[in-house]
């Protein structure tokens, strides 16, 4: 008897760390129905979801962009059905209803059951906690919580995700050990603020609790930390940290800015001083450490001091990676009653000003492991080369390691001692050790 052929369904997911993995919980329900690809390049799907994000105005427009192009694709008959669910859809739900009415459905960010629903599917509680990786099957992220009790004044993200909600640490561990059994050596631990995580919960910060206990499974190479909160920062992380050589040494902090008028204007909960008494804390303890940041630039009211005190900031701090945004004002947060008094182009030229004082330094911080060796994992080969990274560099926005392919039985997803034979602004190059 011959089979029914499943449904093509493919999904695109636009946005953070947080959209994948919500994307490939999505995919994980949908695989027993449909046959379920991700952002594929072969225009054969007959439904399409779009996972949006709603964060700045660039994501908003990127995310508009790509439901327009999939919306003129139905008109032309080259696909079915076009649904919309994430972060854009959450916040603008009604305009887009309105403005895009070709999309065939608006979910919001937590609506898998609804979605499921539509396409015919019943939410199944058992999968939860298992995924269809987009990513290579050697790294993946875990995301520990949801939404944001933070209300910094230039961020929607509580709007639109909700408070925070974290998950248990077994439920964590369960999927962590389940990532691992499929070949996953390395877990990317993200939420809103990681170091809130547990506060709903357990009444306490639980993230160094939950670190002890995923530090234990066994074939977990490395763990990695991003987006924790500076304000009332639980020390005692960077003390598993140091305990636990698979624990990555590397935080990804976001700081935002130094001036004390700009950072009490944002609702950050922090002075100037106490921020750089607490990288001078955590560099004290793990002095190897890699500390990854952001930094906004054109707040409203940040006057030519500020932007210098900035400058300055970067310099001292040596920060082996940051990024820089442009303020962009959203609506219905705090800042957005604020006066944007900062022309586009000033905001265009601080950037610009900031990320060419970091390249100085990364290109510094680079030119001083030529020589050194280095356990680093190979993520893909392109061209003549194989791409990796060290215990330093997160996937996609960091430095990465380039090694000839020259050098013989590499393989992607494996661990090897890659010495250091040259640098660049942002990348390394490298052969294997003997």
């Amino acid at each position: 008897m011959k089979t029914k052929s499943k449904k093509k369904l493919n999904v695109v997911t636009l946005g953070c760390s947080k959209n994948i993995v919500d994307s490939e919980s999505l995919m994980r329900q949908l695989k027993n129905e449909y046959e379920v690809t991700h952002e594929s390049t072969v225009d054969d799907a007959e439904i399409v979801i779009i996972n949006t994000c709603g964060f700045i105005s660039d994501a908003k427009q990127e995310s508009i962009d790509t439901i327009l192009s999939y919306a003129n694709a139905k008109k032309e008959g080259k696909i079915k059905k076009v649904y919309v669910m994430g972060c854009l859809s959450q916040r603008y739900k009604e305009e887009l209803s309105k403005e895009i009415p070709e999309v065939d459905a608006y979910f919001g960010v937590n609506d898998f059951a609804p979605i499921l629903n539509e396409l015919g599917i019943d939410y199944k509680k058992e999968l939860i906690g298992e995924r269809l990786l987009t990513t290579p099957k050697h790294f993946a992220y875990l995301k520990i919580a949801e939404g944001c009790n933070r209300r910094c004044s230039f961020c929607a993200i509580p709007l639109i995700r909700g408070n925070n909600i974290s998950r248990t640490i077994e439920s964590l561990v369960e999927e962590a050990e389940w990532l691992v059994s499929n070949g996953t050596k390395e877990i990317i631990l993200i939420a809103q603020d990681l170091t809130y995580y547990g506060m709903d919960i357990y009444k306490k910060r639980m993230l160094a609790e939950l670190l002890e206990k995923l530090a234990t499974i066994k074939g977990l190479e490395w763990i990695r930390l991003h987006y924790a909160y500076p304000a009332a920062f639980p020390m005692k992380v960077i003390d598993v940290m140091k305990k636990h050589p698979n624990i990555c040494k590397y935080l990804d902090i976001p700081l935002q800015h130094i001036s004390d008028d700009i950072l009490k204007s944002m609702k950050r909960n922090i002075t100037g001083a106490q921020t750089r008494d607490l990288i001078k804390k955590i560099r004290a303890k793990v002095p190897d450490i890699a500390i990854r940041t952001t930094l906004i630039t054109g707040y409203p009211g940040e006057t030519v001091k500020e932007f210098n005190d900035l400058k300055k900031f970067i310099i001292e701090s040596k920060f082996e990676r940051l990024g820089v945004f442009a303020y962009s004002p959203e609506e219905n947060t705090s800042a957005y009653k604020l006066k944007d008094s900062i022309p586009q182009k000033t905001k265009q030229l601080r950037f610009e000003e900031l990320m060419a004082l970091q390249q100085g330094i990364s290109a510094e911080i680079n030119q001083a492991k030529v020589g050194n060796i280095y356990k680093v994992i190979i993520d893909r080969r392109e061209g003549d080369h194989w791409i990796g990274r060290t215990e330093f560099d997160s996937p996609e926005v960091d430095n990465e390691v380039l090694i000839s392919i020259t050098n013989k039985g590499i393989k992607q997803g494996n661990f090897y001692n890659i010495k250091i034979t040259k640098a660049e602004d942002y990348d390394l190059y490298g052969e294997v050790s003997t």
